[in-house]
């Protein structure tokens, strides 16, 4: 009896395979609806949500730099814009070091402009290694005068009845040149890659910009005694004085250059 309902399960097994493989589906089916059920929210794709402590960061960061992405651009007007960059003097008061008493008579004044081209090469290596150049635009000028604490006893001579008068004037001379910062300027440098770095060290900058400084002073006052201003400012200084004597009732004015 027992081997005869052993073989009828077995045939009915065999006979009707199929409930237990749909059986199966659903069991499968339902599994998989339970496990979607219990997954929390936020989930895509299996992949899990990010913690509030780093997207709460990355939020507020986002934020603050969109805020002040609009305040550089001026799109919140009521709000200073956090780049904004204010000059501050810091300087320390003038302190006056000494007066000098000045006796020439400053009859002419020549303007000047020189464009400098100082380089600095390294004998063997190009200048894109090592080496400078820089191109400065240099104005100045130079100041021609007749001095005339110069004059002695016997520099000028008044005839009796005061109406003529003759005078005795040094001849013309000129001052040093004078650098005009506001209208000079460095117009390119070039530096090597050795002297790039070296800037990170040193205020090689500023040294070059004093040289040529230097340079342009030096090279206005060679171009200024090619020019006529001593006799300029000695024609002048015949002038004012003429006028000068002229207006105290001289008639008769005479001015000699020695």
């Amino acid at each position: 009896m027992k081997g005869l309902g052993k073989s009828r399960a077995g045939r009915a097994d065999d006979e009707d395979p199929t409930p237990r493989a749909e059986d199966g589906t659903r069991e499968l089916r339902r599994a998989r609806d339970d496990r979607d059920d219990r997954e929390p929210l936020g989930r895509t794709g299996g992949g899990r949500r990010v913690p509030w402590y780093l997207s709460l960061p990355i939020t507020l960061a986002v934020v603050f730099a969109l805020f002040l992405g609009m305040a550089n651009l001026g799109w919140l007007p009521g709000i200073p814009n956090p780049f904004a960059e204010k000059t501050v003097d810091r300087s320390q008061p003038v302190v006056l070091k000494s007066i000098q008493n000045m006796s020439r008579y400053n009859a002419a004044t020549g303007n000047f402009q020189v464009i400098v081209d100082l380089a600095n090469e390294a004998k063997f290596l190009p200048s894109a290694i090592l080496g400078t150049r820089s191109l400065y635009v240099g104005a100045g000028t130079v100041e021609a005068y007749v001095d005339l604490g110069k004059l002695g006893p016997d520099s000028v001579k008044v005839s009796e009845d005061r109406r003529t008068v003759t005078i005795t004037i040094p001849h013309g001379q000129l001052a040093g040149a004078s650098l005009d910062v506001k209208n000079s300027y460095m117009y390119s440098q070039e530096r090597g890659l050795f002297d790039r770095l070296g800037d990170l060290f040193s205020s090689s900058t500023s040294d070059d910009q004093h040289k040529v400084e230097l340079l342009a002073v030096e090279k206005i006052d060679k171009a200024a005694k090619d020019t006529e201003l001593p006799k300029t400012a000695e024609n002048n200084t015949k002038a004012m004085l003429s006028g000068l004597l002229g207006s105290l009732g001289f008639t008769s004015v005479t001015i000699d250059v020695v």
